[in-house]
């Protein structure tokens, strides 16, 4: 196999921590023959981790519905009255440690939680804090995504032991505004900025799916491999249609396009772990196995990511594991 498989043929702007990857160059990487691109990805995957290993993490909604934030892409919104998803309380402390004890016995070594905020209230933080701390002393890794962060909010998390931070990119920067309006990107890039300050690792991806093309796909992915570290964990969501949201009748994806976007990420970021996550349940266990070979090293367990359906552990993704000869890590 030629060399220009193995890197991209456009050399890069240096930059301080690591290499700064310019839109087009992502373009380029997209553009690629098909199977050329998984050799790529695959080799870079097996340079930087043991493939046969997978991260397992659990995703909980703590606290659902009635979020003021208009994502189109989301259940959970206050905007989106056709879903009909009530707006919930925060969940019991007690049931929400038996939750993660079962993700822990499914072999899960990450606990994800996420609450339906715009953004946490001081009280919040309290409440979530001593929930962090009774799912960390559990032996778990754990992992909040609660919304944009007030200063001194991640300083006070990170005290509670949380590990990981989620805040994603979702689109691109220019799409932003098409899928968001009552946010705009900057504010995430704040968010960001106050996570990392507070020494907190992050966790940031976004979905595809949302009538974007590959030249935006390759966007986000630049946003995402430009961020200065890159994000530790990098979830790759594939949109979930869900009745009631503005994105319901999307177009749906081809699936090499996804799997693309799989390679693509792992590329560009090579020590990140990169999450096969949301849209599982509408791929045969074929494109599943694709994109484990293109990089991805990480999935959830569990029936539910926050709201929306996920493979069942205890079934299919058992099976699929044995099938490929994944092995927990």
């Amino acid at each position: 196999m030629t060399e220009h498989l193995l890197k991209p043929q456009a050399k890069p702007t240096p930059h301080p921590t690591a290499q700064y990857w310019r839109k087009c160059q992502v373009e380029e990487l997209f553009d690629l023959p098909f199977l050329d691109l998984i050799f790529q990805a695959a080799s870079v995957h097996r340079q930087n981790f043991d493939p046969h290993k997978i991260q397992i993490s659990a995703l909980l909604s703590i606290k659902t519905g009635g979020c003021p934030e208009d994502c189109a892409y989301c259940p959970q919104s206050a905007h989106h009255k056709g879903v009909g998803l009530a707006k919930e309380t925060m969940m019991d402390i007690d049931e929400i440690i038996k939750k993660a004890q079962i993700a822990k016995q499914r072999g899960a070594s990450r606990f994800c939680m996420g609450a339906a905020w715009r953004g946490p209230k001081p009280k919040d933080i309290e409440t979530v804090s001593k929930i962090i701390s009774a799912v960390k002393a559990l032996g778990m890794e754990t992992c909040g995504t609660f919304g944009m962060l007030q200063d001194g909010m991640a300083e006070d998390l990170k005290a509670a032991g949380l590990d990981y931070y989620n805040h994603n990119l979702d689109t691109a920067p220019d799409k932003y505004n098409n899928i968001i309006h009552t946010r705009q990107v900057e504010d995430r890039m704040d968010t960001l900025g106050k996570v990392r300050s507070a020494g907190l690792k992050i966790c940031c991806g976004g979905i595809v799916g949302m009538e974007e093309n590959r030249a935006d796909r390759a966007a986000l992915i630049a946003s995402l491999a430009n961020l200065d570290p890159q994000p530790e964990s990098v979830p790759i969501n594939q949109l979930v249609k869900v009745s009631g949201t503005p994105l319901q009748n999307a177009s749906d994806l081809d699936w090499t396009e996804f799997v693309r976007t799989v390679a693509v990420a792992r590329i560009t970021m090579p020590k990140s772990f990169v999450r096969l996550s949301a849209g599982r349940t509408q791929m045969p266990e074929s494109v599943q196995a694709m994109c484990f070979l293109a990089g991805a090293n990480s999935i959830f367990v569990g029936d539910k990511l926050l709201v929306t359906p996920n493979n069942k552990e205890e079934n299919e993704d058992s099976v699929l594991l044995q099938k490929l000869g994944l092995i927990r890590e």
